[in-house]
């Protein structure tokens, strides 16, 4: 696998990551620990070093699983977790008030079974809590060896400037993808200039780009959150397709699959960008650590872009504003 850095400041980690939301957490039924910790480990054995997580993933219980599946291996991986809800619970409100985060680190560590962690997200900017005052706790919680790299989440540029000035973010996680490339407008180019790392989650769209979901596709889960998103709804799948025969093209002709395509021209925006696809399968996961593999010389790059400037794509990410705080 590939290394890359999360820039000026961050660690350095695997081309891709593995976002564990997935294991137990809005998509559908868990698998059992011991199947997760099997998963999480052939990722390390294939070349992963970046595992993704939160709190409000169970709540904690997917860092715990993390915890357990990466102990024997803790010094050879970048882990990732984030804090920002009320008592670690989705949908009971945002809270990034300094001694909340403290509590969550302290709780987490114990999860993760580890001494510190690797990169410390705020899960979603908290206007109630005022950025230089949540930078700061996390300064305070790096300078004790707690945490070694502060990242944001889903931030935007004047968030990110105001947390950078008292704190070095290394990274900014946010969705990324073919189909969803509102980062382009202003925070890329932010990052960029400030030195900041991008992990872009949902780089299958949630399984969309992956070009396996059909018309009698369905969601029967209570959890899994995809039944009720927006763009996955049926009229806007088939409104979605021009997007995936695009893709699938792309992919014949690199003879790769559709995700491969999805995740190798996330790897080729910029060499500071790390996609963090989930899975339950490993063959999904030799897949998608495959498309380290592949490469698009500029002209496929200028192409594609061009292609894609004529495409709209129909439905909103997420059903409603609080969702978009709750999920991933």
């Amino acid at each position: 696998m590939q290394k890359r850095k999360l820039g000026i400041s961050g660690p350095e980690v695997s081309a891709i990551g593995f976002g564990c939301m997935g294991l137990n957490h809005h998509r559908g039924p868990a698998v059992s620990t011991e199947d997760a910790v099997v998963l999480l480990r052939a990722a390390f054995d294939r070349g992963v070093t970046l595992f993704d997580t939160a709190e409000i993933y169970g709540p904690f219980t997917n860092e715990a699983i993390v915890g357990e599946a990466l102990a024997p291996i803790r010094d050879n991986v970048v882990i990732a977790t984030k804090f920002g809800f009320r008592d670690g619970r989705p949908n009971t409100g945002l809270d990034s008030r300094p001694q909340s985060i403290r509590r969550m680190v302290e709780a987490a560590l114990l999860r993760l079974k580890t001494d510190r962690i690797d990169i410390l997200y705020q899960h979603r900017v908290d206007p109630a809590v005022p950025m230089p005052e949540v930078a700061g706790a996390v300064r305070d919680l790096i300078d004790e060896g707690k945490v070694l790299h502060f990242g944001l989440s889903e931030a935007d540029d004047h968030s990110i400037r105001l947390a950078h000035a008292v704190q070095p973010v290394a990274a900014l996680q946010s969705e990324y993808s073919l189909w969803w490339r509102q980062p382009e407008a202003s925070v890329l180019s932010t990052v960029e200039e400030l030195g900041i790392g991008f992990v872009s989650y949902s780089p299958l769209g949630r399984g969309f780009l992956t070009g396996t979901m059909g018309d009698n596709t369905s969601f029967e889960a209570e959890n899994d959150q995809r039944k009720t998103n927006p763009y996955l709804a049926p009229e806007n799948r088939a409104a979605n397709q021009p997007i995936i025969d695009v893709i699938q093209s792309m992919a014949r002709a690199k003879n790769a699959t559709a995700a491969q395509i999805s995740i190798a021209w996330l790897l080729a925006r910029k060499p500071w960008i790390v996609p963090i696809p989930g899975t339950t399968k490993i063959h999904r996961l030799e897949e998608n650590i495959a498309a380290a593999a592949i490469e698009f010389s500029q002209g496929e790059m200028d192409k594609i872009g061009e292609v894609f400037e004529t495409i709209t794509p129909h439905g909103e990410r997420y059903a409603t504003a609080a969702s978009a705080q709750t999920e991933k």
